[in-house]
């Protein structure tokens, strides 16, 4: 794992103004707010060859906690090579007020080289071989199932859907990524990949105290790169980084839950789609909703309109019974609201082009390493995962944004596996708010 870059994002004032670092940018504008001279007036008084002298001065007169300021310096922009597909997904997870991108599959490196050492994840020693082979087992049955879907693809031309007057060059990625999408149930959660992520010191300053308060290595190990780069930039805000007994203790209930959930559920067999959502549509008796959904929901050209009140202040709880991590990586992006997954294996997905019973022998051994490792009441249990392994997942939200969300998953380009679960999820949002029905735009996955 190594930090490769770290980028500020330019402080929002007029180009004539000084540029300023973040930490310095955000006591300027903590003394903004406690004064009437404008921020003219007090960048003059800034000694921009000794920024720590005037950052002390003015957070000492403002006296302002560094939470309340933190949120003030801007972009911090950091990229994580070479970690766990586990982290990414964690840290997106923990910071949902980023801006971030992950390496795709399509781009990253399928085979044991591409893997952490069992030390780093924390997998036991006598466990690691064991561990070692089964990741192996498990990139050949995807290259395998790759290489035949590939095959296929070319050979029977019509089980791809493509757009009309598509060129060449366009056919062959598509035939080539409905190959990588079908086969991809086989890599391991812990595959290598590289996360980039824009947030302002305060919420790196959370991000990294949760993850240096995990029980797993490769979380504190880059709790400790992130904070050692960040300090660079914001070294007072910074200090409130480190591990806290709250996120600890949260951590541990949450991982307590997960061993014992999915010790009782741990199954390799795949599970029929259920779906659960509740909308509240309830308002305080002196501010009830007057606007029709179809007038919140009419007026948009597509999925970026802006919606009206009688979305955006109706509530949303959505959650699926089945998501495969391979799924929930890219659901668990969307940042408003809150997601919740015990990160468990209750069944394993495969899609239908790909027979179970071909791998059953190997699901099983990973099944039993799995167990192994919760029974020892191991967080290492996450990185003995594979894409397809499927896990209960919720998410808590309002509903311009699930709408959002809907049309997205089921629009052009969307995986076959999201329209599915986002096509079912809708349906039953429309049993609750028929009069959305005729607004909200369920596309077909055109093409994949």
């Amino acid at each position: 794992m190594r930090i490769t870059g770290l980028a500020i994002v330019p402080p929002p004032t007029a180009a004539d103004l000084p540029k300023v670092t973040p930490e310095l940018l955000a006591s300027v504008l903590a003394r903004y707010s406690r004064s009437n001279d404008g921020i003219g007036a007090i960048l003059e008084k800034v000694d921009l060859a000794n920024p720590d002298a005037s950052i002390d001065r003015i957070l000492k007169f403002v006296d302002y906690g560094h939470a309340s300021i933190g949120g003030l310096t801007g972009g911090l922009a950091v990229a994580l090579d070479d970690i766990s597909m586990w982290l990414a997904y964690k840290l997106f997870e923990i910071a949902q007020m980023a801006d971030g991108q992950e390496s795709s599959t399509r781009y990253i490196t399928m085979d044991e080289t591409n893997l952490p050492s069992a030390a780093e994840i924390g997998i036991p020693e006598d466990l690691a071989l064991r561990w070692r082979a089964l990741m192996g087992k498990s990139f050949a049955a995807y290259q395998a199932e790759y290489a035949r879907l590939d095959a296929l693809g070319t050979s029977e031309p019509d089980r791809v859907r493509v757009p009309e007057n598509a060129k060449p060059a366009v056919i062959t990625r598509i035939r080539k990524n409905y190959a990588l999408d079908r086969a991809r149930y086989f890599i391991p959660l812990a595959t290598r990949t590289n996360v980039g992520l824009v947030q302002s010191s305060r919420m790196w300053a959370t991000t990294v105290k949760y993850l240096d308060s995990l029980a797993h290595p490769e979380a504190r190990a880059a709790a400790k790169l992130i904070r050692e780069e960040l300090m660079k930039q914001s070294p007072r805000l910074m200090r409130h980084s480190f591990a806290d007994k709250s996120f600890q203790a949260q951590a541990n209930q949450e991982l307590e839950c997960s061993l014992k959930m999915g010790l009782t559920r741990l199954s390799t067999a795949h599970l029929e789609d259920k779906v659960w959502v509740k909308v509240d549509r309830s308002s305080p008796p002196w501010l009830q909703e007057e606007q029709p959904v179809e007038e919140a929901l009419r007026h948009r050209a597509n999925r970026y309109g802006y919606q009206g009140t009688a979305t955006r202040r109706m509530r949303v709880g959505f959650a699926w019974n089945n998501m495969a991590i391979a799924e929930l990586r890219d659901l668990n992006r969307h940042r408003t609201g809150h997601r919740y997954t015990p990160l468990i294996q209750a069944g394993f997905y495969l899609p239908e082009e790909i027979k179970h019973t071909n791998h059953q022998a190997l699901l099983d051994e990973q099944a039993e390493l799995t167990r192994e490792l919760m029974q020892r009441g191991s967080a290492a249990y996450v990185y003995s995962l594979l894409l397809g392994a499927q896990t209960p997942f919720e998410h808590s939200t309002h509903a311009d944004k699930f709408i959002y969300e809907a049309e997205l998953r089921t629009g052009m380009g969307a995986h076959f596996r999201y329209a599915e679960h986002l096509s079912a999820v809708l349906r039953e949002f429309c049993l609750q708010v028929p009069e959305a029905k005729d607004w909200v735009v369920e596309g077909t996955a055109e093409p994949e």
